[in-house]
C-alpha cells in the first residue's frame, strides 16, 4: 500500500519564516509588571520569546507570568499552543510563590537554580536544576524559582521558561501578596499607598523644635530649683 500523508502540509516563504526567528542579543527584557518585580531579592529581568498574550481576567492580581506589557512584546508573535521566554537574574535572586493555570516547565540554561513547591502537606521542596537540567510543574502547583549559582555574585544566570496555552495565567499566593503590600513594593488597584510610620524623634530634636521662649523658661525654673 502508497504511504499516504495524513497531516495538512503547507510550505513558508522565506520572509515569513524570518518573522519566527529570535536573535537572542536582539531580545527586549522587561524588570517590572508582576507584584513583586520590585521586592527586594525578587528583582529579575523576563524576555518574552514566544507567544504569550494577556490572559482573560487581566487585572486584580491576575496578570500574565511575564506581566502585562512583557505579555505584548512577544518577539515571536504567535499562538499555537505553548509559550517559551528567559528569565536572566543574578544569585539569590527569584520570585514569590505563585500559581499557573497551565504546566510551566523550566530549563536551566546557565548556573544553577533552584526550584521549589508546595508538597502535599503545604511544606516547601526544593531541587537544584544544572545547565540542561528540566523540571515541569503541572497547572495548581504553588512554586518559585531561584539563582542558587556558585561564584561572582555581580553575574548573571538564565533560565528558560515553557508555558502551555495562548494566554497563560499566574496568581501569586496570598502569602506571597501579603508580603509585597506589606512592604510597600505592590499597591493593588484601588488602594492607597501604605505610608511607612515615622520613627520617634530623638529629644534633642524635639527640644530644638521648640519655642526659644519657652526653652528660657525651662531653664530659668530648673535654676531655681537648684
Amino acid at each position: 500500500m502508497e504511504y499516504q500523508e495524513m497531516l495538512p502540509r503547507i510550505r513558508v516563504s522565506r520572509r515569513d519564516m524570518l518573522k519566527r526567528v529570535a536573535r537572542f542579543g536582539d531580545l527586549k527584557g522587561f524588570d517590572g509588571g508582576l507584584p513583586d518585580s520590585k521586592m527586594p531579592g525578587c528583582e529579575r529581568t523576563l524576555f518574552n520569546v514566544i507567544g504569550f498574550q494577556p490572559p482573560n481576567g487581566e487585572g486584580n492580581g491576575m496578570q500574565s507570568p511575564v506581566g502585562a506589557k512583557a505579555s505584548r512584546m512577544a518577539a515571536i508573535k504567535i499562538s499555537e499552543g505553548f509559550n517559551m521566554g528567559y528569565c536572566k537574574a543574578y544569585p539569590g535572586k527569584g520570585p514569590l510563590l505563585h500559581n499557573h493555570d497551565t504546566n510551566e516547565t523550566f530549563v536551566s540554561m546557565t548556573g544553577t537554580w533552584r526550584a521549589s513547591w508546595e508538597n502535599t502537606k503545604g511544606e516547601i521542596e526544593h531541587v537544584d536544576l544544572k545547565p540542561l537540567d528540566v523540571i515541569s510543574f503541572p497547572p495548581g502547583v504553588s512554586r518559585r524559582f531561584e539563582n542558587v549559582t556558585r561564584g561572582p555574585k555581580n553575574k548573571q544566570s538564565i533560565l528558560m521558561f515553557v508555558i502551555g496555552g495562548d494566554g497563560p495565567r499566574a496568581e501569586f499566593t496570598k502569602d506571597s501578596m501579603s508580603t509585597v503590600v506589606e512592604a510597600g513594593a505592590w499597591t493593588p488597584p484601588g488602594a492607597k499607598p501604605m505610608r511607612k510610620k515615622a520613627a520617634a524623634k530623638p529629644a534633642a530634636k524635639k527640644a530644638a523644635k521648640e519655642p526659644a521662649a519657652k526653652r528660657s523658661m525651662a531653664k530659668k525654673a530648673k535654676k531655681a530649683k537648684k
